[in-house]
């Protein structure tokens, strides 16, 4: 036994020189993962979708085999109105059959080895995924369905693609997409589209678009989705939902070519990347007014002249799996970034409790729709757990300027002042009453001595 693992090994050595390239094409292929024991030990249920399986990683689920069903009938809909046999598809995919499967990190074997069943799961998943983003592109269109039923075939009380699935369906549909185990590559459903494209009589909604010969048409079906809100374009090559949807949130527009970058303001040597930020109440007290920012853009956070600038947040139930998943592809996937998790990162220094949240909710920079104050704090707190501030990032500039600012001898004393004397309604009373009690015994020292020196004819 042990002869034969030296000779593999010896054997493997030979081509030692090749191994490099050949494991960086490897990882490069990679791009959806299995998130670690570890990591969802912060919250089991964010990572394991509820509803619907996308992937390999959760088929044949107990709690997710009712939606089977349904993906069926998406791919009976889906075919008949590309009018395409399901053999075009199956014959296209085989092409690209490794690739999909290179995709997927810690694949079983039982996929690996069994190429059709592999197809067939993707073929029905992909389909419904992309009957699911078809049916919000005509709600964000403004389309009515009834007007072309060459396109909407679907019943009117259809439980997922009537008015009452999109109302009481498809949000938790969207949670699930949004899971980075639960992904598809977007290869996948590039190819769907494509071979749905190879018709020319077909009128579907989806074939019209790919007919622009637009390269960010599957990304905005997406967004129309997943993120109707956002006004982001341009987001290029994308691995799959979760990675639009990041990219999106993270888009800025292009700065125009006329202007001038602003240079980056001197930072003091004494700040290090290692302090903890102060939190929003005590940044309030050290002087330091909170904005909104023009977009909603998680990279468009400033400081500048004591005024610290922070994108809007919508706070909802879905907000703790979105920012979970993300922040795990981005540890996971190398060169992914680390702008969402230095996002958290900086988010979870500045809210420590209910009043700052509260604060922030005051200047328009926190929408809260789960409850409490408290409940958003101790959301944010918990999904900070184990990660850091890429010092690389815009962030560490900002988190560094915040704390120098704080750190200005008239600041500090500011700050201390409104802790010490101003930090309760009572406090406030009683300052009041000493500098009236102060006042009043100076009018009674002027008026004791005033005779004395200016006695009456």
């Amino acid at each position: 036994m042990e002869n034969e693992w030296v000779i593999k090994v010896n054997d493997e050595l030979m081509h030692v020189e090749d191994l490099t390239t050949v494991e960086a094409e490897h990882w490069k292929k990679r791009s959806i993962y299995r998130v670690p024991v570890g990591v969802t030990d912060v919250s089991k249920k964010a990572y394991k979708p509820q509803v619907v399986s996308f992937g390999p990683y959760h088929h044949g689920a107990d709690h997710l085999k009712t939606m089977e069903v349904h993906k069926h009938r998406a791919l009976l809909h889906f075919l008949k109105r590309s009018g395409k046999s399901l053999t075009c598809y199956i014959d296209s995919l085989q092409q690209v059959a490794q690739d999909l499967k290179d995709a997927y990190d810690l694949l079983d074997p039982v996929w690996q080895n069994d190429t059709n069943a592999f197809l067939r799961l993707m073929i029905l998943d992909g389909c419904f995924m992309l009957e699911i983003l078809r049916t919000a592109a005509a709600d964000s269109l403004l389309i009515d369905q009834s007007q072309h039923p060459q396109q909407y075939d679907y019943a009117l009380n259809d439980p997922i693609f009537s008015n009452h699935g999109k109302l009481h369906l498809m949000p938790y549909l969207k949670r699930d997409m949004l899971m980075l185990e639960n992904q598809l590559p977007m290869l996948l459903l590039e190819r769907l589209l494509a071979i749905e494209n190879q018709e020319e009589k077909s009128e579907g909604l989806l074939l019209d678009c790919i007919q622009q010969n637009d390269e960010q048409c599957i990304n905005k079906l997406i967004l129309d989705f997943c993120n109707p809100h956002s006004h982001a374009k341009g987001l290029g090559k994308c691995f799959h939902v979760l990675d639009v949807y990041r990219k999106s949130i993270l888009w800025e527009a292009p700065v125009l070519a006329k202007t001038r970058p602003r240079k980056a303001p001197k930072v003091s040597n004494q700040s290090s990347g290692d302090e903890i930020i102060r939190s929003a109440m005590e940044l309030h007290e050290a002087g330091i007014v909170f904005k909104m920012s023009k977009t909603r853009s998680l990279k468009d956070i400033s400081f500048h002249s004591g005024i610290l600038k922070l994108p809007l947040i919508v706070v909802d139930d879905a907000t703790e799996s979105m920012f979970l998943n993300l922040i795990a592809f981005e540890r996971l996937h190398v060169g992914a970034g680390n702008e969402v998790t230095s996002y958290i990162f900086f988010m979870d220094n500045i809210i420590d409790n209910a009043k700052d949240v509260s604060l922030l909710h005051s200047r328009g920079i926190i929408q809260n729709a789960i409850g409490s104050d408290q409940a958003v704090a101790k959301l944010f707190n918990s999904l900070s757990k184990d990660i850091t501030l890429d010092p690389d990032s815009s962030l560490d500039l900002v988190h560094k300027l915040v704390s120098d600012y704080c750190k200005l001898q008239w600041n500090e004393w500011r700050a201390n002042l409104i802790h010490t004397y101003f930090r309760s309604p009572w406090a406030i009373l009683s300052v009041i009453a000493a500098i009236f009690l102060f006042a009043l015994t100076i009018v009674q020292t002027i008026y004791s001595i005033y005779p004395y020196y200016y006695p009456r004819s």
